[in-house]
């Protein structure tokens, strides 16, 4: 198939089936529980990885995809006619699976143009923009005309979270700039702001009830935002805040969905988030 294609990885939490039918190749980060090594969505599933993580007290640990199987995502896509590649990965500043990826399209690079692009989002922050970076190729749009469109996009993608607490986060070495939230109250809910693509201090509340209205206010404060999604680490309190969001959107406009393994291990259990696009 001739054309641009799109490559990202598995930290885009978009389903099998929204992938597949846009054609988007995603390359699956690994999962560790203490010995055990999982491939993201291959070998193990959104909703086990969250039973696994229920039933041990193991903190899970993320690992990049190896350059390798980014070159076989690459090879496969020009061997399919691809006249160019582009990929979208998670921000480089949480992750080295923009390393891996620029070393396969550099080894790559003499076969077809092979560009990577920094997200500087995760999850539906990430998936959005490969979504659209699809559409556009799948509508004839040029490389050129895809990167300008994503790096429109990344500037008015916005990532939030609130979380139940900052226990896996500080544990997994991606606290950045939330580092000053650590030591308050237990009682603290935090929020974090990842709408640059480094974890930063957004707000702290004392129940989890004003962190999720919180949540919503700044969702509101952006107004008829585009792209709305709402992710959660299997929370239990998702309706409420569904139900929260609604007062303010049309819940069938919002997309709902698990958080994956690859943020859900270092977001924690409970987490709930909200990724949208500021209007242009």
């Amino acid at each position: 198939m001739a054309g641009v294609r799109i490559v990202t990885d598995s930290a885009c939490d978009l389903r099998d089936a929204v992938t597949s039918e846009l054609g988007i190749a995603v390359v699956p980060l690994s999962i560790r529980f203490g010995s055990e090594e999982y491939t993201d969505r291959v070998d193990l599933t959104v909703e086990q990885f969250y039973e696994k993580m229920a039933a041990t007290d193991a903190l899970p640990e993320t690992a990049a995809p190896a350059p390798g199987a980014f070159a076989e995502a690459f090879t496969a896509a020009a061997d399919d006619g691809a006249d160019a590649i582009i990929c979208i990965n998670i921000s480089s500043e949480l992750s080295a699976t923009m390393q891996s990826a620029t070393s396969a399209a550099n080894d790559l690079g003499d076969r077809l143009p092979i560009i990577v692009f920094d997200s500087q989002s995760i999850t539906m922050g990430l998936g959005t923009q490969v979504l659209e970076a699809a559409k556009a190729a799948a509508d004839g749009a040029t490389t050129d005309a895809i990167i300008e469109m994503l790096t429109d996009l990344r500037e008015r993608t916005r990532v939030f979270g609130a979380l139940d607490s900052l226990d896996n986060l500080k544990k997994g070495g991606r606290i950045g700039g939330a580092q000053a939230m650590i030591g308050t109250m237990l009682s603290i809910k935090p929020t974090v702001d990842i709408s640059t693509g480094k974890v930063e201090e957004a707000a702290k509340h004392r129940t989890r009830r004003k962190s999720l209205t919180a949540l919503r206010d700044r969702v509101a404060a952006d107004g008829a935002v585009e792209h709305l999604a709402v992710l959660h680490a299997n929370a239990g309190d998702i309706d409420e805040f569904l139900d929260l969001m609604s007062e303010r959107y049309d819940r069938d406009s919002i997309h709902v969905d698990l958080i994956g393994p690859v943020i859900g291990t270092h977001a924690g259990a409970g987490t709930m988030g909200a990724c949208w696009v500021v209007p242009a």
